[in-house]
């Protein structure tokens, strides 16, 4: 009788499930990986969607509409900006709404990671491979970082632009356009050892075209003598023939206006700075210009700033010493391009131990010059912190905060045109017995020519044109920093 068991054929081995098995939770596994992935991506991209799609929908549903207004509002500022940058400007330099965004910002910061976590545990990463695991953590922790580091950084921004408005910009006044134009009395100083207050060595008026922006920058020698004041004030009063001694022998310096003003503080009644009154009057008097607000600059508060903002690029035109006259030589700035620190910026804009009053007035046009061309937006953005604290230190003024927008934008409107300069000195003006007949003439001619009324020569050159010039090569006449001083470019003049 044959085999059943030899007829059936071959035996078929029974078929292992455990590879199988290991397949299903590897794929599993990557689905889980990529969900957990898919989940963080949504909720950076828009915050709560996670939610709605795997945990809480109600958390979820009012996170997504917070954040379809907050964008909202970020279009909306952007469409604002992109059809009136004044009306922008006015909204983000406005203190209460940098208050009110501060802490929405800062809300916003600490709602985004809440979100970002909770996605992270929506996403079960402990049900992950080790590797897998820490992968996504990784990721929530980057993320986190980012978002939190971003939105804190721009409340950080919103806050210190609040303080300094507030602390700087405090002035309540404010004053109207003359003939067209905003003339800023910009003074220069520091309260060194032996001074009493802060006595201005550089003095300028930078008239703006209130429509254009267009700027000419007016520079006074701090050794400018007889100044005259106007009619019916204390000075007038006092040295009705201008600032000079009593038996007119000696005429006394522009830029001890202000220490005789605060010396004779009684004499003004309750004005809070006699100094700066005494002096606006007498700048007015000198050039013709209705002064509309002073800005008082404390130089090391200067070199604070352009430290805070990286240093600032010259094209050096002479060697120059850094020393005061009657001191030791600490160094020297080379010639050439020179991206300098705020202390060799400071030597360089105040230093005259190897020339004249002249030479440093025009050096100190070149370095306002070089910081209008090269502060961006982007760098006081990224350095506003540091700007912010250097500024409160560098400025004082009564610029209401209500006026920002308007010089904000005027200022983003000259940096598209040339800067003039016009300066009352040798040999256009003699400092010691001046004509301010021809000194108001000068400064009538600098403004019509940058308002384009007319083409006229330079308002220096119409003066010196008879006036005998002294011989000296093209190199001598290239590298003379008093170039600056007259100029319908600066930047082509530095």
């Amino acid at each position: 009788m044959p085999d059943d068991r030899s007829s059936a054929g071959p035996s078929v081995p029974a078929r292992s499930s455990g590879p199988t098995r290991a397949s299903a939770a590897e794929e599993s596994a990557r689905v889980q990986f990529r969900r957990a992935i898919v989940l963080l991506v949504m909720t950076l991209v828009i915050p709560g969607s996670a939610q709605i799609a795997a945990g809480n929908r109600r958390v979820g549903r009012i996170a997504v509409r917070i954040w379809a207004v907050l964008l909202g509002i970020t279009l909306l500022g952007l469409l604002v900006l992109f059809l009136s940058r004044s009306t922008f400007l006015s909204l983000v330099l406005d203190q209460r709404i940098l208050f009110l965004g501060r802490w929405i910002v800062t809300a916003a910061a600490i709602g985004w990671v809440l979100l970002l976590l909770d996605a992270w545990r929506l996403g079960m990463p402990l049900r992950l491979p080790q590797r897998r695991r820490l992968v996504v953590t990784a990721v929530n922790g980057v993320l986190c970082f980012v978002v939190a580091g971003s939105l804190l950084f721009a409340a950080n921004v919103l806050a210190a632009q609040n303080h300094l408005i507030g602390t700087v910009f405090a002035s309540e006044e404010v004053a109207d356009a003359s003939d067209g134009r905003y003339n800023v009395l910009l003074l220069g100083g520091d309260s060194g050892e032996g001074r009493e207050g802060m006595r201005p060595d550089s003095i300028n008026v930078a008239s703006v075209d209130a429509e254009s922006g267009r700027t000419v920058i007016v520079s006074l020698p701090r050794n400018l003598q007889r100044v005259p004041f106007p009619e019916g004030t204390v000075m007038h009063e006092q040295f009705p023939d201008g600032f000079i001694s009593e038996d007119e022998d000696e005429g006394f310096y522009l830029n001890g206006v202000s220490t005789w003003a605060n010396d004779h503080a009684d004499l003004f009644g309750d004005v809070a700075d006699p100094g700066l009154l005494a002096t606006t009057q007498a700048v007015e008097q000198i050039t013709g210009l209705k002064i509309s607000y002073h800005a008082s600059i404390n130089m090391q508060g200067f070199a604070q700033l352009i430290d805070a903002v990286g240093g600032v690029t010259v094209d050096v035109k002479q060697r120059t010493p850094k020393s005061g006259i009657n001191e030791k030589t600490k160094g020297w700035i080379e010639v050439g391009e020179q991206e300098l620190n705020g202390d060799e910026a400071l030597w360089y804009a105040r230093s005259r131990k190897a020339d004249n009053d002249f030479a440093r007035m025009g050096r100190q046009k070149c370095v306002m010059n070089a910081m209008l061309s090269q502060l961006s937006p982007q760098k006081v953005l990224l350095n506003v912190q540091d700007i912010a604290e250097s500024s409160a230190a560098l400025l004082s003024t009564d610029i209401p905060a209500s006026e920002l927008d308007l010089f904000a934008d005027l200022a983003l409107k000259a940096r598209t045109f040339p800067v003039a300069t016009v300066s009352i000195v040798p040999p256009a003006v003699d400092t010691t017995d001046p004509n301010f007949d021809t000194v108001r003439q000068m400064v009538t001619d600098a403004v019509s020519a940058a308002e384009g009324q007319d083409e006229p020569p330079s308002a220096f050159e119409s003066v010196t044109a008879a006036l005998p010039q002294p011989e000296r090569s093209e190199e001598e006449a290239a590298a003379d920093p008093t170039l600056a001083n007259d100029t319908t470019d600066l930047a082509e003049a530095c």
